[in-house]
């Protein structure tokens, strides 16, 4: 892991106070909903990291922990009613994409980024796994459970601002399944952070689990008129 020298650690701090100012926008009452970039401002000190060859799986933990953060601040919006689960949720999936678009980018223009990384598709991703699903020589265990704890958290914040916008809510039994479809890339990206051997099975397994809950919450919609 990489040394950071004085200007470095000055730099890094002054990334987080930025994360920090946006991420509290909303102390600052200016009715502007500029909060949000907080999710596309928390890829800047974790790639800043990465660019001074910091492990990379450390970088996605403290990217993950900072989307947490983000995520545990609009849930209490959403439950207070003073936010709706799509907009934040539409700035996680763009600092996704752009965090993607990074990890294509960045390790072409700077090989030394590719350490410790594989390729999928075009995307230079942590290198956990080998080709029989055996931990990686260089992967901490610490880190990695530490890791795949945040991203698990990661997805089940999106998932519960969803179920409390959707209970008691009338759903056609249809869109249980256009709601599960958008899950499944999700739940294969855990099912393979926990347990890549099984990764089809765990990801079937958590889609049923999906699909029980969202039943119990919410209504058809014929009730009331089968009371009649």
């Amino acid at each position: 892991m990489a040394l950071l020298d004085i200007n470095s650690i000055i730099v890094l701090v002054t990334l987080f106070v930025i994360f920090g100012i946006f991420l509290f926008f909303d102390l600052f009452k200016r009715n502007e909903k500029y909060g949000y970039l907080a999710y596309l401002v928390a890829l800047i000190p974790g790639n800043f990291l990465w660019f001074l060859n910091f492990d990379v799986l450390g970088i996605y933990l403290i990217l993950f922990i900072l989307w947490d953060i983000c995520l545990l601040r609009d849930l209490y919006g959403v439950t207070s009613e003073k936010k709706e689960i799509n907009e934040f949720i539409l700035y996680l999936l763009l600092g996704i994409i752009v965090q993607l678009i990074l990890t294509a980018v960045l390790p072409v223009s700077f090989p030394a980024l590719q350490t410790n990384t594989t390729v999928f598709w075009f995307f230079y991703l942590p290198d956990i796994y080998t080709d029989a699903f055996l931990i990686e020589a260089w992967v901490d265990f610490g880190m990695l459970f530490a890791f795949r704890m945040s991203a698990s958290v990661l997805i089940g914040l999106v998932i519960v601002p969803l179920l409390v916008d959707l209970k008691g809510e009338e759903v056609p039994l249809p869109i249980f399944i256009i709601i599960i479809g958008l899950f499944i890339l999700p739940f294969l990206y855990l099912s393979y952070i926990w347990l890549p051997q099984a990764m089809a099975v765990l990801t079937f397994l958590m889609s049923v689990l999906l699909f029980i809950v969202l039943l119990l919450i919410t209504k058809s919609g014929k009730e009331q008129i089968k009371n009649k």
